[in-house]
C-alpha cells in the first residue's frame, strides 16, 4: 500500500520501557503496519530536537502532522482517505508527532501541514501513541480492502 512511504510516530518525552504494556501494544500495531509501509517510532527530548531532525538531511521535506487538541478530527475512513492522498501525491514520509506536556508552540503549529486531534479528551502520551498506531494500521487496511476494519 505505502511501500515507498515512511510513517513516523514520534513523541516528545522519554523513551518508554520495552516492558510497558502500552509500548508493547503500540509496537504490535506498528509491526502489523510494516506489511503496508516502513515505520519508525523515535522519541525526542525536546520539540527543537524533533524539528532539527526534520531538517536533516536536506531534501524532500516530510509531511508533518502534529497531534493537537485544537486540530482536525477525522473518522477512520476520512483519515484513510487523507493518508492515501499523501501516498498518491508522492509524500516520502509522514511524521505524526505527539507534543510536549505543555503543548505545541504557535510557531510549531504553523510549520505543520495538519493539526490532528484524536478527540476532545486529554490522553497520556503512551495511550495517544497506541490509538494513533492502531488508526494508522486501520487506515492502511481500509486503503487495501483488508477485512480488519469491517470486522470480517
Amino acid at each position: 500500500m505505502l511501500p515507498l512511504m515512511i510513517l513516523t510516530l514520534a513523541h516528545i518525552g522519554p523513551r518508554f520501557p520495552a516492558a510497558d504494556a502500552f509500548e508493547q501494544l503500540t509496537h504490535l500495531y506498528l509491526n502489523r503496519l510494516g506489511a503496508f509501509a516502513r515505520t519508525e517510532a523515535p522519541a525526542f527530548r525536546t520539540g527543537r530536537a524533533l524539528f532539527d531532525s526534520l531538517d536533516r538531511p536536506p531534501g524532500r521535506v516530510p509531511v508533518l502532522v502534529l497531534l493537537d487538541s485544537r486540530g482536525k478530527q477525522f473518522s477512520s475512513e476520512a483519515f484513510a482517505t487523507w493518508l492515501g492522498r499523501q501516498r498518491d501525491d508522492g509524500a516520502p514520509r509522514v511524521v505524526f508527532a505527539i507534543g510536549p506536556a505543555s503543548g505545541w508552540a504557535e510557531q510549531d503549529r504553523a510549520r505543520a501541514q495538519l493539526l490532528l486531534s484524536l478527540g476532545s479528551l486529554t490522553m497520556a502520551h503512551a495511550l495517544a501513541r497506541l490509538v494513533l498506531a492502531e488508526q494508522l494500521y486501520r487506515a492502511s487496511t481500509i486503503l487495501t480492502g483488508h477485512p480488519y476494519h469491517t470486522g470480517h
